[in-house]
């Protein structure tokens, strides 16, 4: 799992997660790590936690979430696997835009905490 270690409310959030979930997987700031030895990119785990699977396959926010809570403690596992399924799968996904695109407005955020925005495209 790999979350941006700049932020301070992702970094308070993983590490409440954490604690309580005790997930089996490992989990890194993504500035700490060799992306490209991942298969991810910069700009995407600046975009969103990330978690990816020993084989490569790699999930993106709320799905990453779920793929965690699938390798925590028993109780955890069932809410991974429910957070995974549509209809929750679509919710969990507009929650966690919406969570991550005002990050620093929340609690321990800063404006170190802002997700870059996308450049627009030239008229």
């Amino acid at each position: 799992m790999l979350y941006d270690g700049d932020c301070g409310f992702c970094t308070r959030s993983i590490n409440d997660i954490s604690g309580r979930v005790r997930p089996a997987t490992p989990i890194a700031a993504y500035q700490t790590v060799d992306l490209a030895a991942w298969g991810v990119t910069a700009s995407r785990a600046d975009h969103e936690v990330l978690y990816v699977e020993p084989s490569g396959r790699v999930y993106g926010g709320a799905q990453a979430f779920a793929r965690l809570l699938r390798t925590g403690r028993p109780a955890w596992r069932p809410v991974g696997f429910l957070l995974a399924l549509p209809p929750t799968r679509w919710l969990a996904a507009g929650v966690y835009r919406l969570v991550a695109d005002n990050r620093m407005r929340l609690p321990g955020g800063t404006a170190a905490c802002a997700v870059p925005r996308p450049p627009h495209p030239e008229s």
